[in-house]
């Protein structure tokens, strides 16, 4: 597994789900289009973020070129049914299915009682396999909460987890602080 190193993952939005997370390796600002996996040291970068670990869990994680083709291959699956929601997307279902092939859990009772195990055809379909599993998982239980952000020009989606799940925003410093700018403007100068 990598070394964590927290400082190195310059994103906007950290710490969603490892699916949604996943998506948001790609961000926008004022500076230019961003994307984490344009190489093998943005994903080892990735593999840092503390919900990426612990969604990975004791799966291995092998830095190398052919890791970060299945991690491109599902976050394009999930790119697609994020932009669908709140349906499914027939190309992006199979995208995600074509993943899912790649991997399955076998489920054994130990002496230490229920164990679930993950198969893979390859080690490097891990850290895809799972991301890819945990947006089956989030769909399962509130699909509802799967948002993008309400700022049209922003890029990035999240997992309302607020007690009343109204949450808009990817974040209040970013964008919600931009929309709260914008209203004050037009109120003042009534434009």
């Amino acid at each position: 597994m990598v070394t964590p190193n927290p400082s190195a993952d310059p994103r906007p939005l950290v710490g969603e789900p490892m699916s949604i997370d996943l998506h948001n390796t790609r961000w926008l600002d004022d500076a230019g289009n961003y994307d984490l996996l344009d190489g093998v040291d943005g994903m080892a970068s990735w593999f840092t973020a503390p919900l990426v670990r612990q969604a990975l869990g004791k799966v291995e994680v092998q830095v190398d070129a052919a890791t970060l083709d299945r991690l491109l291959q599902a976050r394009s699956a999930l790119d697609g049914l994020l932009a669908a929601l709140p349906n499914l997307d027939a190309d992006a279902v199979a995208g995600v299915n074509a993943v899912l092939e790649h991997g399955r859990l076998v489920r054994s009772l130990s002496p230490d009682g229920p164990v679930s195990t993950l198969r893979l055809d390859d080690p490097s379909w891990g850290p895809a396999w799972v991301a890819v599993d945990d947006y089956l998982r989030l769909l399962g239980d509130r699909p509802e909460r799967i948002r993008h952000c309400a700022n049209p020009e922003c890029v990035l989606y999240f997992y309302d987890v607020s007690k009343n799940g109204t949450r808009r925003w990817c974040s209040m410093s970013g964008c919600g602080n931009r929309a709260k700018s914008m209203r004050h403007y037009r109120r003042v100068t009534g434009k």
